[in-house]
């Protein structure tokens, strides 16, 4: 297998290192906004080439994995599925928009390119995906975060939220997942997951809580329907790279793409 990832930050370089030892991956094109830190990846692995740009290299992938951010997601998804080539994403909130959404759904489905969501940093999304063939009555997602990854948000900030003063978990947003997605693009990717997996993003509601005693970040995922009633909590370490994100992500996606690779579906 040939791959692209797009983004070179903790995710990013964690997916790296790990296809990096993979013996079925014989090429890495690794693609940062900062050229610099694509070069400095590359220079300590074997596979990995530092590019420019993967539209010139869609010609040899079979797999690109953005982990950026949801403009890069925006920008890239429909550019390598419209060339018929599988892409992973870890940005989700770049689905939030339906319009979008179904548009990149049909490229990719006339191209016969795949479209794939790793469950990230939140468990339960395999009772939640078989679930949702029957009714559902109420999908919920509380999340906590210590204050330290939720800074520089402006909807905070406009609301006179000062993250560093929080002394006790507070509660900082309760709404739907549509809004959360675009409030916290680089908090709540599970969210955008959970929607997409469920009962869409007006449907899902999302609680955020900065607490600084945690020192995790957790998410309770809720599900009520006819099936039953499931809850499910993980409890995350943060990434020893990146406070906003979760370890789990990054494990979550090296998983995904050894069953991509290896073609093995066990648990889906």
């Amino acid at each position: 297998m040939r791959m692209a990832i797009v983004g070179c930050g903790s995710i990013g370089s964690e997916l790296a290192k790990a296809a990096d030892e993979m013996a079925e991956v014989k090429r890495i094109y690794l693609l940062d906004q900062n050229g610099k830190a694509a070069e400095a990846l590359a220079s300590v692995l074997k596979k990995t080439v530092a590019v420019r740009s993967i539209e010139s290299e869609l010609y040899h992938c079979d797999l690109v994995i953005e982990a950026a951010n949801q403009a890069a997601a925006k920008e890239y998804i429909p550019k390598v599925v419209g060339r018929g080539v599988d892409i992973m994403i870890m940005s989700v909130g770049a689905l939030v928009d339906d319009d979008y959404r179904n548009s990149v759904y049909e490229t990719a489905r006339n191209a016969g390119a795949r479209i794939l969501v790793p469950s990230g940093a939140v468990c339960g999304t395999d009772g939640l995906s078989s679930a949702v063939i029957g009714r559902i009555e109420e999908v919920e997602l509380i999340t906590t975060k210590n204050p330290e990854g939720l800074s520089q948000v402006k909807y905070l900030d406009e609301r006179g939220i000062d993250i560093s003063r929080i002394s006790e978990p507070t509660v900082i947003y309760k709404g739907t997942a549509r809004e959360a997605v675009q409030i916290f693009p680089k908090n709540v990717n599970v969210a955008a997951a959970v929607s997409i997996m469920g009962v869409g993003f007006d449907r899902t509601k999302v609680t955020i809580i900065a607490d600084p005693e945690t020192h995790s970040n957790s998410h309770q995922l809720t599900v009520k329907g006819e099936f039953g009633e499931m809850v499910s909590t993980t409890r995350n370490v943060p990434s020893p790279l990146n406070p906003s994100s979760s370890h789990l992500a990054a494990l979550s996606a090296i998983s995904a793409l050894k069953r991509i690779i290896r073609n093995e579906w066990v648990g889906i």
